[in-house]
């Protein structure tokens, strides 16, 4: 067995209370099962990355669903630092936002991000570049176990 065999599971970094129902529900829907940590914002998904600040250190997530706009530190901060972060560098995220704004879009794409959802969440509208299913099954096909 390879060290880089483990359970997939998701980090969501989220502080809308009803967003992260609307993950959860979503996630139900399409009998995704995977655990799913959940962040309130930037600081704690890194102490929980990284078992900081009194956090317990969760194993890497196969995927970060991110949203853009919280306090503290917003999600493009957060993808900053993790992309920084030689141990963080090859996290899939995906960036959730209400906001369609190009420069986000531009900025997000700029950061590796590995797919972009419009919130409210729905699998059905979710993709990058427009292309709905290519995002989705992206998203499913990094939440397989990942055998090396």
């Amino acid at each position: 067995m390879s060290s880089d065999l483990h359970q997939p599971s998701i980090l969501l970094v989220e502080d809308d209370q009803m967003d992260i129902m609307n993950v959860q529900r979503e996630l139900r829907k399409h009998n995704i099962t995977v655990p799913l940590h959940i962040a309130r914002n930037g600081r704690d998904a890194l102490g929980m990355l990284r078992g900081e600040g009194g956090q317990t250190r969760i194993d890497k997530p196969s995927v970060v669903m991110l949203d853009i706009n919280m306090p503290r530190m917003n999600g493009l901060e957060l993808l900053e630092a993790l992309r920084s972060d030689p141990e963080m560098v090859g996290l899939n995220v995906f960036i959730m936002t209400t906001s369609d704004l190009e420069t986000d879009r531009l900025k997000a794409r700029d950061l590796a991000v590995s797919g972009y959802i419009i919130k409210p969440l729905n699998f059905d509208k979710f993709g990058e570049g427009g292309s709905t299913v290519d995002g989705f099954s992206l998203f499913l096909d990094l939440l397989q176990l990942k055998e090396s």
